[in-house]
């Protein structure tokens, strides 16, 4: 059985040798992405009916939030994989064996319905563009949602069939490659055009009733978590041997510092207990064979806009506390404080949440869909 928690230690050590190159190649390096690959941290939601580990949740979010504690870049390409991965559940199992199958095989991609699709004997014809390709680049399968005549889904190409487009130009994440790209009126079998609201999980597992919007939500927001706690690990090593111009004593050994700090760990802990809690009742919900409902997801979609969040104030609070050392290229602190701005800019933990998610808990109706 593997302990998932070793596997991200080995894989945190490799990405952490190779962050500040990955944020130059803006795409992780390939010592990041075997190492990822070696330890499965990559398909995590594959269920084990097509040889997959089947990781439950609450584990599988520790696991992102310790490779994203090391380099958010790598962390976020865990997360975006492994919630990709979920679409195992969706695909028709033959498929899902060819796509799934070899261990090493790894998947990515959108689920915004940018393509159209148009009915074709035997399949579409797709053609479309997707922002934030997230790891694409070193995808064996990608998929890209698509709608049109009568279908509403997820197609699935491979790389040859996809073109990429040099789009990824950023302030943080840089490393995470998550460009533009295309396809150009590419055939699609039937089998390769999943619908999962049409057709439910074809797979006998667990996963399978977990909300797969929901999962990514919370996927995202145990990247931020991770970074954030990068953030704090970062400033308390410097601050133990950095002592600030004019002054006679180390940062931490200032009262001010001491009390941002402690506040800053509060609620990034706070923030981080919330998350693994909801998730983790939503989950014995689905092993027991019930329904995820609404309220629960709401539960789930509130904890992640709240981990994002508290990310970003102990990115802040580190970079500021160590002043001008914070501002330079090989600090941590800069890349953390990055990455973690970009994280809250992701439309599944964006502050807009909270408007939709208030609307809830006044009883106010709301357009569930997404949550």
């Amino acid at each position: 059985m593997t302990d998932w928690m070793a596997a991200a230690e080995r894989a945190a050590a490799v990405a952490t040798e190779h962050a500040t190159e990955g944020d130059e190649l803006r795409r992780l390096p390939a010592p990041v992405v075997e190492a990822l690959k070696d330890e499965g941290v990559l398909r995590m939601c594959v269920p084990g009916v097509y040889g997959g580990p089947e990781v439950a949740p609450p584990t599988m979010l520790q696991v992102i939030e310790r490779v994203a504690r090391a380099d958010g870049a790598a962390g976020w390409c865990v997360m975006i994989a492994s919630t990709t991965s979920l679409l195992s559940h969706y695909v028709e199992p033959h498929r899902a064996r060819e796509i799934w199958g070899d261990p090493r095989h790894v998947t990515g991609g959108v689920f915004a319905r940018n393509g159209v699709a148009t009915k074709v004997d035997g399949g579409y014809r797709v053609t479309g563009r997707w922002l934030w390709g997230s790891g694409t680049q070193h995808c064996d399968w990608i998929t890209g949602g698509a709608a049109g005549d009568g279908y509403n889904g997820s197609m699935w190409f491979t790389p040859d069939q996809v073109e990429f487009h040099d789009t990824w130009h950023t302030s943080g994440l840089r490393g995470t490659g998550s460009l533009e790209y295309s396809v150009d009126d590419v055939y699609v079998p039937d089998d390769l055009a999943s619908q999962p609201q049409v057709t439910g999980p074809l797979a006998d597992s667990p996963l399978g009733a977990f909300p797969d919007m929901t999962l990514l939500a919370v996927g995202v927001a145990a990247a931020g978590l991770g970074i954030g706690r990068h953030a704090l690990d970062a400033i308390v090593e410097l601050g133990t041997e950095k002592k600030p111009q004019f002054s006679s004593r180390t940062i931490s050994q200032s009262g001010v510092a001491q009390a941002e700090l402690a506040r800053a760990e509060a609620t990034l802990r706070s923030a981080r207990a919330f998350l693994l809690d909801e998730v983790s009742q939503a989950w014995d919900v689905a092993v027991a064979g019930g329904k995820v409902d609404v309220a629960a997801r709401a539960r789930m979609r509130l904890a992640g806009a709240n981990a994002a969040e508290a990310a970003v104030k102990a990115a802040d609070v580190a970079y500021t506390l160590g002043g001008g050392t914070s501002i330079f290229e090989h600090s941590p602190l800069q890349r953390c404080l990055r990455d973690a701005h970009v994280v809250t800019q992701h439309i599944m933990v964006a502050p807009r949440l909270y408007e939709t998610l208030g609307k809830l808990h006044f009883g106010i109706d709301i357009d569930a869909t997404m949550i």
